[in-house]
């Protein structure tokens, strides 16, 4: 009764709700008649053009379309309880990290759920999740988008690195002030990229200007130009640690801490967010938190 009012409510037209509920107009109807009865109150102003809500059929519509979500809600979570963890997973996430740090976790999460299907796009780009059918997206830094679910997995530790040749040549800052002088690699779309701000063991903070040599919004040619030796630049320690330990980059100014970086799960805007959706988030949470990359 209350999915026939909201239909004939959002089509104006008792012969278009009979349509789309595959009904009869009859049917309909006296669904709605007998709903009035119950409520004591005429829901729909009723003409040979049209049917539009009357006041109190808009306040109960404003109330009941909020019910049937909760309904739908609650079906799909009784489903999930039976149900296996099954079907397509897509996933956007930045291009280094998914290639340098979301693809251990991928694995591991499909071995632990051979029924899921994973469609990844791996992008710099902030993806239209609605629009291009993800389940959820990995974003870097604020979402300003109004209309997306944000789910924060934590805050990613960033430090300072450069290769052991670039150094070599060019000196190994020794205090936040020394980096005016070297070649800096950055991110295009970060604000405020061209300033350092670094804390240090005696929570003295540094405010450092810096000079960019080469600028992207793609953050795999930023890692590939900073292990080519063009620069110092930020480098989250996830993508780091192996570099570090191949010998590949060093850290700078290892005792001077940069602030990190809130790494967030953004999904569409509807009211349920699937098992299998909330337990590859929890799962990367762990994951990454197991790893060190998390800030404590």
């Amino acid at each position: 009764m209350l999915s026939c009012f909201v239909c004939v409510a959002e089509n104006g037209s008792f012969s278009a709700a009979a349509r789309d509920l595959h009904r009869t107009q009859s049917s309909v109807s006296q669904q709605i008649r007998a709903l009035e009865r119950q409520l004591q109150a005429r829901l729909f102003d009723r003409t040979t053009r049209k049917v539009a809500l009357t006041e109190a059929g808009a306040v109960y519509l404003q109330h009941v379309k909020g019910v049937l979500e909760r309904i739908d809600e609650a079906d799909q979570i009784v489903s999930d309880l039976d149900a296996g963890i099954t079907g397509r997973l897509a996933i956007s996430a930045p291009i280094s990290f998914g290639t340098q740090a979301l693809g251990a976790y991928l694995f591991q999460f499909r071995e632990n759920h051979p029924d899921i299907d994973l469609d990844v796009s791996l992008s710099d780009r902030f993806a239209d999740v609605a629009a291009e059918g993800l389940d959820l997206a990995i974003r870097m830094g604020v979402v300003t988008e109004t209309q997306l679910i944000v789910r924060k997995i934590g805050l990613l530790k960033r430090s300072l690195a450069a290769t052991p040749q670039y150094l070599d040549r060019r000196g190994r800052p020794g205090h936040p002030n020394d980096l005016e002088h070297h070649n800096y690699v950055v991110r295009s779309y970060l604000q405020g990229a061209e300033q350092i701000r670094l804390t240090g063991a005696q929570q003295e903070v540094i405010d450092v200007r810096v000079k960019p040599v080469l600028r992207s919004d793609n953050s795999h040619l930023i890692c590939e130009a900073i292990a080519a030796g063009m620069g110092i630049g930020l480098v989250h320690d996830v993508l780091l640690e192996p570099m570090i330990a191949s010998g590949t980059l060093e850290r700078v100014l290892p005792d001077w801490l940069h602030e990190p970086q809130v790494i967030q799960a953004v999904y569409p805007s509807n009211r349920y967010i699937p098992k299998k959706v909330r337990l590859f988030v929890d799962g990367l949470a762990g994951f990454l938190r197991g790893s060190g990359a998390l800030a404590e």
